[in-house]
C-alpha cells in the first residue's frame, strides 16, 4: 500500500517540450515526484533545470519509447528508486507526411505507428508491474480527436474541411482502441486508463500553428491524470473543437 503522505511519482514520456514539458510541470505543481522522459538526454536535463527552478521535484530520464531496452532500463530504475508509478503519462508522439490524400508516404505511416501506438503498447506493459504497485495508479495516453471516427465520419463535424492523409488520425484510432483495451482489462482493478483529447494546441508538432496553448492542452492530461477514485475509465476525454468556448472540455466518441 503506498504511503498517503509519500509524493505520488508520474513519468510522462516525450517530457522535453510542449505539450509533454507543460504536463509534467502541472503535475509537479500538484506536488508529484514527475519524471521526465526524453530521448534527448541535453534536452531532457534543460527540461528538468527548468522545472527545478520553479521548484518543482523533477528529474530527467532517458527513455526512447521505441527502443524496449531502453524502457525496461528506466522501469528497472523506477522499480529500484521508487517501487511504483502512480501516473504514467503516454505523450510522446510524432505527425509527419502531411501530403495529398491518394499519395500517403507510406514509410512516414509506419514511423507514426511505431511511435504512436506500438511504443504506448510497450511502455504500457512495461510499467503495469508498477502501476499495480501504486495505490490507485491512472494512465494517460496522449490522442486526438481527429483519431474519433465518429467525428471524422460526420459531414457536419469541426474538421469535415480538415485536408489529411491516412497516417496520424488512424494512429490515433489505434491509440483510442489500445487506451479501451486497456481499461477493460484492468477495470476490477484501481488503475485508470484513459484517453486526452489536447486539442489543437501550438506546438512543434504542427509548427506552432495551433489555437490553443500547450499549457491548455496539458490541462487535459493533468485532469485525467488526477482522477478521483469515481471518475472515468476507458473515455476520450478534453477539448471539444465543435464549441466555441476553448475551454469546454467533455467526453468524445470514439
Amino acid at each position: 500500500m503506498t504511503d498517503t503522505h509519500e509524493a505520488k511519482v508520474a513519468l510522462v514520456t516525450g517530457a522535453n517540450k510542449g505539450i509533454g514539458f507543460q504536463t509534467a510541470r502541472l503535475l509537479g505543481l500538484e506536488g508529484m515526484t514527475v519524471l521526465v522522459g526524453a530521448r534527448d538526454p541535453g534536452r531532457g536535463a534543460a527540461a528538468e533545470r527548468a522545472l527545478r527552478d520553479e521548484g518543482l521535484d523533477a528529474r530527467a530520464v532517458r527513455l526512447d519509447v521505441t527502443d524496449g531496452r531502453s524502457v525496461a532500463a528506466v522501469a528497472a530504475w523506477v522499480e529500484k528508486t521508487h517501487g511504483r508509478l502512480d501516473v504514467l503519462v503516454n505523450n510522446a508522439g510524432i505527425a509527419e507526411g502531411w501530403g495529398a490524400f491518394g499519395d500517403t508516404d507510406l514509410a512516414a505511416v509506419r514511423r507514426m505507428l511505431e511511435v504512436n501506438v506500438v511504443a504506448v503498447i510497450g511502455v504500457t506493459d512495461a510499467f503495469l508491474p508498477l502501476l499495480r504497485a501504486s495505490a490507485a495508479a491512472r494512465v494517460v495516453n496522449v490522442s486526438s480527436e481527429v483519431g474519433s471516427i465518429a467525428t471524422m465520419a460526420d459531414p457536419d463535424g469541426p474538421f469535415r474541411d480538415l485536408p489529411v492523409t491516412p497516417g496520424y488520425p488512424v494512429s490515433k484510432s489505434a491509440v483510442n482502441m489500445v487506451t479501451a483495451l486497456y481499461a477493460r482489462a484492468l477495470r476490477d482493478t484501481p488503475i485508470k486508463v484513459n484517453a486526452a483529447n489536447p486539442g489543437y494546441c501550438a506546438t512543434d508538432l504542427n509548427g506552432h500553428g495551433g489555437h490553443r496553448t500547450a499549457e491548455q492542452g496539458a490541462r487535459v492530461s493533468l485532469r485525467l491524470a488526477t482522477l478521483p477514485e469515481d471518475g472515468p475509465s476507458g473515455v476520450l476525454w478534453g477539448h471539444l473543437a465543435a464549441e466555441p468556448d476553448q475551454e469546454c472540455h467533455g467526453v468524445l466518441p470514439w
